[in-house]
């Protein structure tokens, strides 16, 4: 068990009762539910994305979508909201996820502005910001990356980084389709990604947000009610093991959204609200990564 696991597991209340389990297809619990969803502030109604902080051990950064300001909430794992950063520089059409990732900074927090309220023929864009302090008002100038898809516009809702600085996107279509932003990133120009292959999720369910660990090893994908959790290669190849699968509906989500995975395994989701009345929420699995 990591010390980021073992953290967030002593601030469980200790005498609960035993939460639901996502079980796999075969009805086996390879992920143990270690929080049940648990409200954020009101002002988090459309919490689309989430990561999972390097830097601030127990810190999660996530954001609302389309409609509201650029800025991004800093929570912990009860919910409670640390502080509101806003993104210098950027304006918030269609976020839908968020991801950590190196950079010349460090570590940096990619924005997929990458959702269908933007225009039909406007290019995809990605904001890169270094981390900022959970005590920031706003954030260092973001770079901006301008991603058209190379065959036609597409709804996306999931994005992910690897260690390489490699920056994947998954569309939320009946049939997703896994892009790749040829390397090296740059600022300010319009690069069209690259179609890396189909991916069949063996579901009609759509994709609703991605993540890889820290190490590159696993990515995590997920749907409304579903998650996924692919080896690397097996996600960007299309061969090798299945997917380790889990049945989300019982831990009880409005609108499950965002994912967030660490290298030990630990699975942070997080969920709209569903109306302007609800709050967000969210939730955490402890993972046997095989």
């Amino acid at each position: 068990m990591g010390p980021l696991l073992s953290a967030w597991l002593s601030a469980c209340t200790a005498g609960d009762d035993e939460p639901p389990r996502a079980k796999d297809l075969a009805g086996e619990e390879p992920c143990r539910t270690v929080q049940q969803p648990t409200e954020v502030p009101v002002e988090i109604r459309e919490s689309s994305g989430v990561a999972v902080s390097r830097r601030y051990p127990g810190v999660f950064w996530t954001h609302n979508d389309s409609g509201n300001h650029p800025e991004l909430f800093a929570i912990d794992s009860a919910g409670q909201l640390l502080a509101r950063v806003r993104v210098t520089g950027a304006r918030n059409q269609d976020w839908e996820d968020i991801a950590l990732g190196p950079c010349p900074a460090g570590d940096c927090l990619y924005i997929g502005d990458i959702g269908g309220s933007r225009g039909k023929d406007e290019p995809l864009e990605i904001y890169r910001v270094p981390e900022p302090d959970p005590g920031a008002s706003a954030t260092a100038r973001a770079e901006r990356f301008r991603v058209p898809f190379p065959d036609g516009s597409r709804d996306a809702e999931a994005l992910f980084v690897l260690p390489s600085g490699e920056l994947y996107i998954i569309t939320k279509e009946e049939q997703p389709a896994l892009y790749r932003y040829p390397l090296p990133l740059r600022s300010r120009r319009t690069v069209a990604l690259e179609r890396v292959r189909r991916v069949d999720l063996g579901t009609e369910e759509r994709v609703t947000g991605a993540d890889a660990t820290p190490d590159g090893r696993w990515v995590a994908v997920r749907t409304n009610s579903s998650l996924m959790l692919y080896r690397t290669e097996t996600l960007l190849q299309g061969s090798g093991s299945a997917p380790i699968r889990m049945d989300l509906t019982p831990l009880g989500e409005i609108q499950g959204e965002g994912v967030a995975i660490a290298s030990d395994g630990t699975v942070v989701l997080t969920s709209e609200g569903g109306s302007r009345r609800v709050p967000g929420t969210i939730a955490r699995l402890a993972c046997a990564l095989r």
